[in-house]
């Protein structure tokens, strides 16, 4: 049977993110219930508003199934609001968001600003080879504390002239962005996240 990566099709950038997948080699399943979260065997978290996505997380029964896959060792991509899903806990707390712990970081939302605030970059990544990779930030959050079993993959300059803020990380079979790599024609993103899901 195909490898099969879900990409949860609550909010964001959902049908950029099967393309990407697709593109990449692999067969994307949109995720809207606990059933099709049950027949996949990655999960791809877009981009969107992580408060509303908790939200819809609840409405659509998949708050509790999707914890339960990922304590049991799912796969796992989030691009902005995605990586604040799968982060330890966001830093202020906020109450209106889930945090489900996959990965070992704390992050910020909206660190760069406001959707006015709103930025490309090109980014060094050598995980990904020798080109740099272009990133879409919007609205988009930082790290602001990462564990010791988490891999940086790239980072930015702070706004206000601060130490470089990551961006890119990993850890296991855990992958997150503070940005969009589904809007731009880099699949290299989702390259490297299915190579670490099939391991």
């Amino acid at each position: 049977m195909a490898f099969r990566i879900g990409v949860l099709a609550l909010q964001g950038g959902v049908a950029e993110h099967a393309a990407a997948v697709r593109a990449a080699g692999a067969e994307p399943a949109l995720v809207r219930r606990p059933e099709e979260l049950a027949g996949v065997d990655a999960l791809i978290l877009p981009g969107g508003e992580s408060t509303a996505m908790t939200k819809l997380l609840a409405i659509s029964e998949l708050a509790e199934p999707l914890g339960e896959r990922l304590r049991g060792g799912m796969p796992a991509f989030g691009s902005c609001a995605g990586l604040i899903l799968l982060a330890a806990e966001v830093d202020p707390p906020d109450a209106r968001t889930r945090n489900y712990g996959a990965i070992d970081i704390a992050v910020r939302r909206n660190a760069f600003g406001r959707q006015v605030d709103s930025f490309e970059e090109d980014l060094d990544v050598p995980e990904l080879g020798p080109e740099p990779a272009h990133a879409v930030f919007i609205r988009a959050p930082w790290v602001v504390r990462a564990g010791p079993g988490v891999q940086s993959l790239a980072t930015v300059a702070a706004p206000d002239g601060s130490e470089p803020k990551i961006v890119a990380a990993k850890q296991g079979n855990i992958l997150v962005t503070a940005f969009h790599p589904e809007l731009t024609a880099d699949i290299r993103w989702h390259a490297l996240f299915l190579s670490m899901a099939r391991a």
